[in-house]
């Protein structure tokens, strides 16, 4: 393919990101080499690397928009939300809108299977999750309104959203309804979120449920 521009900036990431994930869903990961997707791009490996300092962020390359959402949920929360209703919040909007980022998406199921294929991938994912963590204990540490340890929730919240996006995939990509997995999605996480609040036994469960009943009753007393 003959060269483009390649001070196109965003254009240019865009195009070097559609090659890239055409390449990698049609032949899989590890067999497509950075100097391919290059030349499918029309611009030179140097550009590439530059947009992208490592082979997986081709793929991966959601990394920031997840720091981002885990920021905003700490410092543009309301006055008096606490940080696991801002998470919560934050957590399920990327549901209900189908947001790449909560694996509800129609076009999550290759990429699932990309993923899973290669170890590269997962290696990479994990290593994602856990600057995530980090992101995210730093933000609490550093919240004058946070009362808690910090390290642990992000611990805990990091861990439990990977478990449940990890069965997600794996019902997704064994061909699963979609309408019944990603709400079933949409159910666990709300269970992570209450174990987050409430704890896990049953006592806690019960705790979480007559919370909800109560906010239940108070919505139809608003109404």
């Amino acid at each position: 393919m003959p060269r483009t521009g390649e001070r196109g900036g965003p254009q240019t990431r865009a195009r070097i990101l559609e090659v890239a994930t055409r390449l990698f869903v049609e032949r899989g990961y590890d067999a497509v080499t950075v100097a391919e997707v290059a030349r499918e791009a029309g611009v030179s490996s140097v550009t590439v690397f530059k947009h992208f300092p490592r082979k997986e962020d081709l793929f991966l390359d959601r990394a920031d928009d997840a720091v981002d959402l885990l920021r905003s949920a700490v410092r543009d929360r309301a006055p008096g939300v606490d940080v696991l209703a801002s998470l919560r919040e934050a957590t399920l909007r990327l549901v209900d809108g189908r947001h790449p980022l909560s694996g509800a998406n129609d076009r999550s199921v290759p990429f699932f299977r990309t993923v899973a294929a290669s170890p590269a991938l997962v290696a990479r994912a994990r290593e994602i999750a856990a600057e995530l963590q980090l992101v995210l204990a730093d933000e609490l540490e550093r919240d004058p309104a946070f009362e808690g340890d910090g390290a642990l929730l992000a611990a805990f919240f990091v861990a439990g959203y990977g478990t449940v996006l990890v069965e997600t995939a794996r019902r997704r990509v064994a061909g699963e309804p979609p309408d019944a997995v990603v709400d079933d999605h949409r159910v666990r996480l709300e269970r992570l979120f209450d174990a987050l609040r409430y704890g896990l036994t049953p006592t806690a469960s019960a705790a979480a449920a007559a919370a909800t009943e109560v906010g239940e009753v108070g919505e139809v007393g608003e109404g």
